[in-house]
């Protein structure tokens, strides 16, 4: 009975030991498979944490982007462009633009992105979803020759202009890189289009920019997209929150920025609408001065008035001075335009900035130059050109335009010395656009 009991409690003894014995171990083997996962961990986060710090500089350099299309493509004809050239481009680096890409618009994506691999159907639906098929407009007559003759003329004055030695300006020469971000403020993108619009006031800007807050869909009413351009109230147009510049692409993408800008700079239909230097400086100051501005009266006028007009005192306000018959003749405008002291103090406002400075068209190779002179038969053929005639029309314009034939009268105040510095001030902005030396006005 004892020796039972003993060799029981043997048994239990040594039962006891191999359990424990076997409970170090499995404990041994889950404490190294945890370390294992947490060391792959950590490397992995030390790699991402190098790469973010070294790599970037070196993807900003080296990723490949495909410039696609101009305008996008029903989507049948999308699966065979864009396959990456896996031969010549390391896969990670593909990888990583694809991965660009998806910035590109959080949510949308963008009407020239390469189609997603996986399934036709699903191609077709994201297709659709940046690009609804009902935009698009079958037309029966190709665009008239003349018009595409007329672009491809003010596309090829720009490059010839820009790599031509006889016309200088500051900042012709410079990288894009090196325009900094405060004066990118004037291209206003549009993702789910693929456009990107420079805008120069006093060439039909309101209404480009209207165009430009419908295509994006900007501007809800009732939860619906706002459709038509001539309902959009006008301090609304004017609103920079109702547009997507490219100097606001360093809140979004951070250090991405940069290298996002180039990408849809080669990808996106880039436009741009001018009209004559010494046209646009009449009617920025028929706008501004001789219609009761309060806000253009306190900055500038006040200013010209003290300098050039012999008035220490000016009046106020703005409902005073037109009260007293007061407002900076046209000549006095001039003058500080003129003034070296006017850019010491700031930068021309924009609606005299020359068009070199706002849009940069030596940096940026525009694919459509419209003229205002030309506006209704420029606006159709670019809305066809990016095939979305369908969803907006440019809306015809009844105001009172300036017309380049009143440019003797306004100019008649002016000395010739005046009048000529005036078109040395502006002569790049002829030259880049085409626009004649206005002889009679600078001989006279």
């Amino acid at each position: 009975m004892v020796r039972e009991r003993e060799s029981s409690r043997t048994l239990t003894l040594l039962l006891w030991r191999s359990c424990s014995r076997a409970t170090v171990t499995m404990g041994t083997s889950r404490m190294f498979r945890i370390f294992v996962v947490l060391g792959s961990a950590f490397m992995i986060l030390l790699i991402i944490i190098y790469w973010d710090d070294v790599g970037a500089s070196h993807l900003y350099l080296h990723t490949p982007v495909s410039p696609g299309p101009k305008i996008p493509h029903p989507p049948h004809h999308h699966h065979h462009h864009h396959q990456p050239q896996t031969s010549r481009t390391p896969s990670f680096l593909s990888d990583i633009d694809a991965f660009v890409n998806q910035f590109l618009e959080p949510g949308t994506g963008e009407p020239t992105d390469p189609a997603p691999a996986d399934t036709s159907n699903q191609s077709e639906k994201a297709e659709e979803r940046y690009v609804p098929r009902r935009e698009w407009k079958i037309h029966l007559t190709p665009v008239a020759a003349e018009l595409r003759e007329r672009q491809e003329q003010r596309r090829r004055l720009l490059q010839e202009m820009c790599a031509n030695d006889s016309v200088a300006f500051p900042g012709k020469n410079r990288s894009f890189d090196d325009i900094p971000n405060r004066e990118l403020d004037h291209l206003i993108v549009d993702d789910r289009h693929g456009v990107i619009y420079c805008y120069v006031p006093k060439v039909a800007c309101s209404n480009w920019k209207r165009i430009m807050i419908v295509l994006s869909e900007s501007l809800l009413r009732d939860g619906v997209p706002q459709r038509d351009p001539l309902a959009i109230p006008r301090d609304l147009v004017h609103n920079s929150s109702m547009h997507f510049t490219f100097n606001k692409f360093w809140k979004r993408y951070g250090k991405f920025a940069r290298h996002l800008m180039k990408v849809k700079l080669k990808k996106y239909t880039k436009f741009i609408f001018v009209r004559d230097p010494f046209v646009r400086l009449i009617s920025a100051y028929r706008n501004k001065f001789e219609l009761r501005n309060e806000d253009f009266y306190r900055r500038f006028a006040q200013v010209m008035l003290r300098r050039y007009a012999n008035q220490p005192t000016p009046p106020a306000s703005v409902d005073e001075a037109f009260g007293g018959g007061i407002h900076p003749s046209f000549s006095n405008f001039i003058q500080y335009l003129l003034d070296p002291q006017t850019e010491k103090e700031m930068p021309f406002n924009e609606h005299w900035r020359q068009v070199y400075r706002l849009c940069h068209p030596c940096q940026i190779q525009y694919d459509f130059v419209g003229h205002l002179e030309t506006a209704e038969e420029d606006a159709e053929h670019l809305l066809r050109q990016l095939r979305v005639d369908n969803v907006v029309e440019f809306p015809t314009s009844h105001r009172n335009l300036t017309a380049s034939t009143w440019e003797s009268d306004w100019f008649s105040t002016l000395s010739a010395e005046a009048r000529r510095e005036l078109y040395k001030l502006y002569e790049p902005d002829f030259r880049l656009f085409g626009y004649d030396r206005p002889d009679s006005i600078l001989n006279e």
